[in-house]
């Protein structure tokens, strides 16, 4: 990446959150159905959310899915770590060494999509900016304004494609290996469907309507990750038996 490219958060963004691995299997068929389940999943809970009065406008929705993805990087941070201990304890070496060798572009870009949503809170949070601010206090202060303002016009672009990013992609796991991505989006879509149970969300909707938002998701994630664990196995004679050696 050359020093002006640093300026478009899109293109670091996509250094960032892509999967690189350069002999990864790339099948244009996977990612079609990977961004069409990420889109009509969107477009389904926002309708729901606003047929059933679980948000009241579109800025609820906004805060809505929003609450959800911290939700899922809280798991994610969890999970991760511990999914990813038990992949690369199953290989047999030398898988072993490159597997948690691969670990390390998957763990830079759920830290860099952490701490990208965790900016705007700790800015105002540290006492740097808050509603009295009086930005013409001082040049110095003027000078804040523009910076911060220059900076985050940069980082909403950037979180905005991170975060598509990493839901099509699972955090770029695919960099550690091709099965990887469809194993975790169940694992984790399976968990926030149980903290949503046991939390009790989606509690003033009718019955059929909570079953459709409390299992619609990891279900339908199950079955678009099954098939391409089912294509990666036909197609390019990918398993996750071959991966670990077994």
């Amino acid at each position: 990446m050359t020093f002006g490219q640093l300026f478009n958060p899109i293109a670091v963004g996509r250094a960032v959150f892509t999967p690189s691995r350069p002999d990864r299997v790339h099948d244009p068929m996977v990612k079609r159905v990977q961004i069409l389940r990420t889109a009509v999943g969107l477009v389904a809970i926002t309708w729901m959310l606003l047929t059933y009065g679980l948000a009241a406008d579109a800025d609820a929705v906004v805060d809505d899915r929003f609450g959800q993805i911290r939700t899922a990087l809280i798991v994610l941070a969890v999970t991760f770590p511990v999914a990813v201990a038990a992949f690369v304890a199953s290989a047999r070496p030398p898988h072993r060494r490159l597997f948690l060798r691969r670990a390390a572009k998957p763990a830079g870009a759920l830290l860099a999509l952490v701490v990208t949503l965790a900016v705007p809170r700790l800015i105002t949070g540290l006492g740097y900016v808050d509603e009295h601010t009086d930005w013409t206090a001082s040049a110095g202060r003027v000078v804040l304004l523009f910076a911060l303002g220059a900076f985050l016009l940069w980082l909403a672009p950037f979180a905005l494609y991170g975060i598509g990013q990493s839901l099509v992609h699972v955090f770029r796991t695919a960099d550690l290996h091709e099965t990887v991505p469809p194993l975790l989006a169940m694992l984790l879509v399976w968990e926030l469907a149980l903290f949503d149970l046991f939390r009790g969300a989606y509690h003033s909707v009718p019955l059929g309507a909570r079953l459709a938002f409390l299992l619609g998701a990891p279900l339908s994630v199950t079955v678009v990750a099954m098939w391409e664990l089912r294509r990666l196995r036909m197609r390019h004679g990918i398993t996750l038996r071959g991966a670990l050696l077994r």
